[in-house]
């Protein structure tokens, strides 16, 4: 491994400078106008596979964004693992608030500045540059297989089809996903469990027009004040989800689980100066670790209606709309969430509006086992690149397609995450360390030999 990390130090500023060009396309997945963009940057990922030593490369069409799959099969009888990650990105929005632009990407502190630098560009290409490292040091110990796609950030509404489709050619050992976060680059860790998505947009309708609010205010229902209303009603005084049967499923950790998992370091006075707030929030009874990582949520993305534009205009607006997200922990099932939401709400609407509650997206929660050979071969990778034990973690976000490989593919999937919860993922001014991204791409080849030393 001491050439491998000689080989990165060598050539740390193109694997950069290729980063970089990577980062100034502007795949957005969820604004058809860059569908060019998204298109050309699966282009460029097909060619960097080519470039570090794929066999077989092909960018394959689905309905909507193509899947870039390129493979290394160095003997049938060794150990293969497949890498999946994403190249779309979230909107940029509100691009006022980012210091710089948000696909030029900028270098400050020691850290890349960049839509997609941390989600997922800056993690998934670790692997393209790994892999590599690995064929140039003649140090490929596994087979290897890649499944990059460009609808994650929208649901990833094809890939369920592309992997029933294809399961012959997508058949592994393991499933190596870097598109979570560590506790630190001080202390590592591994994520053991991912939470569920239920996502759904809600419209509340009163007149049938915008009207005058010195005329008609007082009398008729203000869609944006019910809609308010509605939404403050979802939880009680004890910040608990109001929903019946919302909870009914949920697995309570134990008084030891939950012992174990709030020994991970975490700072609360630092969590909140590094966020700006004077006092943390959440469900009573539960830490901010538990809060974030083993009790489902149900939080507002965003809330508009009527005028928003600059000076003042007096309306009484006809609609106020919601986008609403809940995390869902082990056991709990999102379309059945879903369905609860969508019958609680309408049911506690007043019958002067109107309400509609339309189902977007949504994804299953996943716990991986820590006694496997693929989290013990992650496990001793990244003690030998910290010289420290990781810690496992549970994480707050959701990929939902981990459930759906387990169940397509019958394997279990390794969480191999370098970034930080600080990296602003989904928010303006997004970033990625470069040490972080060089580290992960001198011991992503530590994985492979240990996993195949492991797995005889």
């Amino acid at each position: 491994m001491q050439t491998i990390k000689e080989y990165v130090q060598s050539n740390q500023e193109r694997f950069l400078e290729e980063l970089f060009a990577l980062l100034r396309f502007p795949s957005i997945s969820a604004d058809p106008k860059y569908k060019e963009d998204v298109v050309k940057t699966a282009e460029f990922v097909a060619e960097k596979l080519k470039e570090a030593g794929a066999d077989q490369v092909e960018i394959c069409q689905t309905a909507g964004n193509p899947i870039v799959y390129g493979e290394k099969i160095v003997d049938a009888s060794l150990p293969t693992v497949l890498v999946y990650g994403h190249y779309d990105v979230q909107p940029a929005d509100p691009l006022e608030l980012w210091h710089t632009p948000p696909f030029e990407p900028t270098v400050r502190d020691g850290k890349i500045y960049a839509r997609g630098a941390a989600d997922d560009k800056g993690q998934f290409y670790m692997h393209v540059k790994a892999f590599e490292c690995m064929m140039q040091n003649n140090a490929l110990a596994c087979n290897i297989k890649f499944m990059i796609e460009g609808e994650e950030e929208v649901g990833s509404a094809n890939l369920g089809t592309f992997v029933k489709d294809n399961k012959e050619r997508l058949q592994n050992d393991v499933i190596v996903i870097s598109d979570t976060s560590m506790i630190s680059m001080e202390q590592p860790s591994l994520e053991t469990g991912l939470r569920g998505l239920s996502y759904v947009e809600v419209e509340v309708t009163g007149p049938n027009r915008d009207l005058h609010s010195g005329v008609y205010g007082g009398a008729v229902a203000n869609p944006a004040t019910v809609l308010s209303k509605l939404i403050a009603s979802l939880h009680d005084e004890n910040n608990h989800i109001a929903i019946p049967g919302f909870y009914d499923d949920v697995v309570e950790l134990t008084a030891e689980e939950r012992e174990e998992l709030n020994k991970a370091p975490f700072d609360v006075e630092e969590y909140k100066h590094d966020l700006g707030v004077d006092e943390i929030w959440g469900e009573k009874g539960y830490s901010t670790i538990e809060r974030t990582g083993i009790r489902p949520t149900l939080e507002v993305n965003g809330i508009w209606g009527g005028y928003i534009g600059e000076g003042a205009k007096t309306v009484l607006p006809s609609k106020a709309f919601a986008k609403i997200s809940m995390r869902l922990v082990p056991n709990q099932n999102s379309q059945r969430i879903t369905q609860l939401f969508k019958d609680h709400f309408e049911k506690i609407a007043p019958k002067f509006v109107k309400v509609e509650v339309r189902p977007h997206h949504g994804g299953e929660p996943v716990v991986t086992p820590t006694d496997s050979v693929a989290y013990k071969a992650a496990e001793k990778a990244l003690e030998e690149a910290f010289d420290k034990k990781p810690i496992p973690t549970r994480g707050g976000g959701s990929i939902p397609i981990v459930a759906l490989f387990e169940k397509e593919l019958g394997v279990k999937t390794v969480l191999l995450g370098f970034g930080l919860d600080s990296d602003n993922l989904h928010s303006p001014n997004e970033k990625y360390g470069i040490e972080n991204y060089l580290k992960g791409i001198e011991t992503i080849p530590s994985f492979f030999k240990y996993y195949a030393e492991l797995s005889k």
